[in-house]
């Protein structure tokens, strides 16, 4: 009685063993992933850091233009017009990176060099 039921099992085992090892290359793939989350948290928040303090120099610069503009009845045609009386000085932009004014529009924009 006990042989059929080894054999059952050793045959169960080796049909289970066969084929894909997609499990498997899962359970790594999962694994390397787990493995790089710190990195890949670190660079998510430096570019996040980075996005942000552009985006809070345009805000700011922004927010002049506008003040100027309802207060002189007209677009600035540099940034340095908006210097000191709405904006104590225009912000440095980050390494790499300049500070673009379209004065026909009013935009504000920082973008590689």
């Amino acid at each position: 009685m006990r042989i059929p039921i080894l054999i059952l099992m050793a045959v169960s085992a080796g049909v289970a063993g066969c084929g894909d090892n997609s499990k498997s290359k899962q359970v790594i793939k999962a694994a390397d992933e787990v493995a790089s989350a710190p990195a890949n948290y670190v660079s998510g928040v430096v570019q996040a850091q980075k996005h942000a303090v552009n985006v809070i120099d345009v805000s700011a610069i922004n927010q002049a233009i506008q003040m100027f503009n309802v207060q002189e009845g007209h677009l600035p045609k540099t940034l340095q017009e908006l210097v000191p009386n709405y904006i104590a000085k225009i912000p440095e932009p980050p390494f790499g990176h300049k500070i673009v004014y379209n004065p026909a529009t009013a935009t504000v924009s920082v973008v590689k060099q």
